[in-house]
């Protein structure tokens, strides 16, 4: 890491290929930002990989995301926990956000 950096802090990104019937609506939202949520870095998603990108812990800015089925939901997080956030979040979307 280039000096100056704050110690700890990781940048990670990741893209999750959307399989669940309704893509990234209402519930599955609700899903990935309380999950989002639980992680000290900040985290966005976009459905393409330079952006716009958008606040993965706003419920009201994840649903205007509208991303669906078979859509490429890309995901990068920066902060102390960043790996585990971004892995979290990917393994979400391929589980179909536990709906189906």
């Amino acid at each position: 890491m280039a000096d100056g950096g704050e110690i700890g802090m990781q940048e990670a990104k990741a893209h999750a290929l959307l399989t669940n019937e309704v893509g990234l609506h209402a519930r599955p939202s609700v899903k990935l930002t309380q999950l989002a949520k639980r992680f000290a870095s900040s985290i966005e998603v976009a459905i393409a990989a330079d952006g716009p990108w958008t606040d993965a812990k706003s419920p009201v800015k994840i649903m205007r995301v509208k991303a669906a089925k078979g859509e490429t939901l890309f995901l990068r997080a920066n902060g102390t926990d960043a790996e585990e956030a971004i892995a979290a979040l990917v393994d979400l979307v391929d589980r179909k956000f536990d709906e189906e």
